[in-house]
């Protein structure tokens, strides 16, 4: 009986070598890693020519291996995991202005309406020299927003250098809470929905709805353009969601990851606002990430034409997974995959309509005007008895300054010019249809 015991213990023992020695070689060669690595970490605590800070040292490893691996795995420390939350909930506290590194200098994108940068005057291409005295020079952007960034109330000063001038200005800036309105929306015209997505956060979804409500009050839609230009991407969950909006049924995107049981498909359902107006998709090679889902779905269900250049390919699935210090991992777990099948990753989407956005032409200074009199220009033209009514008709409301404001953004952006030109010309196609059948005779039997 002993001996049959001691069988069974070494059977116990062998079986799973033999059934995991892969896995098992594999850990021990882990384990030979990490001597290694503290092997190395004692040598720089006991010989390296500085005391060395071995916190510092050891968040540097932890991003060397997660950037091994690809561009979006990231360890979050505690003040940039706190920061993702709060931008994902919509608002945070700081100046109000969204900033890049251009050419190799901190430039300011735009200034967002009603914040300090904006009230203080603050303009695009506004090159910030110094933040509080200091150089910004080889200044990471992380960095930046950190700097920039503060408590409601506290005061940043910024040093800039504006293009078109020699001097450089200072600007004292009282920080506030900043909203971040992901949604903006205008009317094109009687029936035409403008409703821009610069991310995917939190309210997003809401946002949207918000908007078709409001010009869905006033008439019914003939035509929506939904500009995902520049749109970095944002929460999975509010792209599915605002595709489900526009869609009744079928996939709307579905992930693969390692581990075939923790793959997923969302699909859109039927909603009791059902629309049917006709849809342009506005994208480009900033439109990355949940904008591509979107632009992916509405396309292959033949639900809006996507118009303007090749989208930026990110189609891969990031899960931020808590750490108990506060901090954050982000790690790539999936790919994403359009409702037909293929992988947004690399290639991204591809637009129906390939339309590169030109930059407006700069009309000369010496120019001589174009003749633009008409006959209600002329002294004691008469007057249209249906002013009122085709003036409602055609601006639905809008004030001049409005309209002003359409044309003056119609005039330098190309690529929405194309979308409304499209959706005008789907609507008269679609009337044209319409009033064909009408004309018809009932009874077809007597036509040879």
């Amino acid at each position: 009986m002993k001996k049959l015991s001691f069988i069974l213990v070494v059977l116990c023992c062998i079986l799973p070598f033999t059934l995991h020695a892969e896995d098992i070689n594999e850990q021990q060669q882990t384990y030979k890693d990490l001597e290694t690595f503290a092997n190395v970490l004692t040598l720089l605590q006991q010989h390296y020519v500085d005391r060395i800070d071995t916190n510092a040292v050891m968040i540097g490893a932890i991003n060397g291996m997660l950037s091994s691996l690809d561009p979006h795995s990231s360890y979050l420390p505690p003040d940039d995991f706190k920061e993702l939350q709060e931008e994902t909930k919509g608002s945070f506290s700081g100046i109000g202005v969204e900033i890049t590194i251009r050419d190799g200098i901190l430039t300011a994108v735009s200034p967002i309406e009603g914040t300090p940068a904006f009230q203080q005057g603050i303009e695009a291409g506004d090159q910030i020299i110094r933040i509080n005295g200091e150089s910004t020079k080889d200044l990471g952007l992380m960095e930046a927003v950190k700097k920039l960034r503060g408590k409601k109330g506290t005061k940043v000063t910024i040093t800039i250098h504006r293009p078109d001038r020699q001097e450089l200005k200072t600007f004292t800036l009282v920080r506030d809470v900043i909203p971040l309105h992901s949604v903006k929306s205008m009317e094109l015209g009687p029936g035409l929905l403008y409703i821009r997505i610069t991310n995917f956060q939190a309210t997003t979804t809401r946002d949207v709805r918000k908007a078709l409500n409001k010009a869905l009050k006033k008439q019914a839609l003939t035509g929506v353009v939904l500009d995902l230009r520049n749109n970095p991407g944002g929460l999975l969950d509010q792209a599915v969601k605002v595709s489900d909006i526009f869609l009744d049924k079928g996939v709307i995107v579905s992930t693969r990851g390692r581990n075939p049981d923790q793959d997923m498909v969302f699909e859109a359902h039927h909603n009791s606002d059902s629309f049917s107006f006709p849809m342009v998709v506005l994208v480009n090679g900033g439109s990355a990430s949940a904008s591509e889902i979107v632009a992916g779905a509405l396309q292959d269900h033949g639900r809006a034409i996507v118009l303007g250049t090749e989208t930026f390919g990110k189609g891969s699935v990031q899960t931020i997974i808590p750490m108990p210090n506060g901090a954050g991992i982000r790690l790539t777990t999936a790919r994403y995959y359009t409702p037909s099948g293929d992988s947004i990753q690399e290639t991204g989407i591809t637009p129906d309509m390939i339309v590169p956005f030109q930059e407006p032409a700069k009309e000369s200074a010496d120019k001589e005007p174009r003749w633009n009199i008409r006959e209600k220009d002329l002294p004691k033209h008469l007057t249209n008895g249906d002013r009122k009514k085709i003036e409602a008709r055609n601006t639905s409301g809008q004030t001049e300054k409005e309209q002003q404001k359409i044309k003056q953004r119609l005039a330098r952006d190309n690529q929405l010019r194309t979308a409304l030109i499209i959706l005008k010309s789907l609507n008269i196609a679609g009337q044209t249809t319409k009033d064909a059948h009408k004309q018809q005779p009932k009874d077809q039997s007597r036509r040879k």
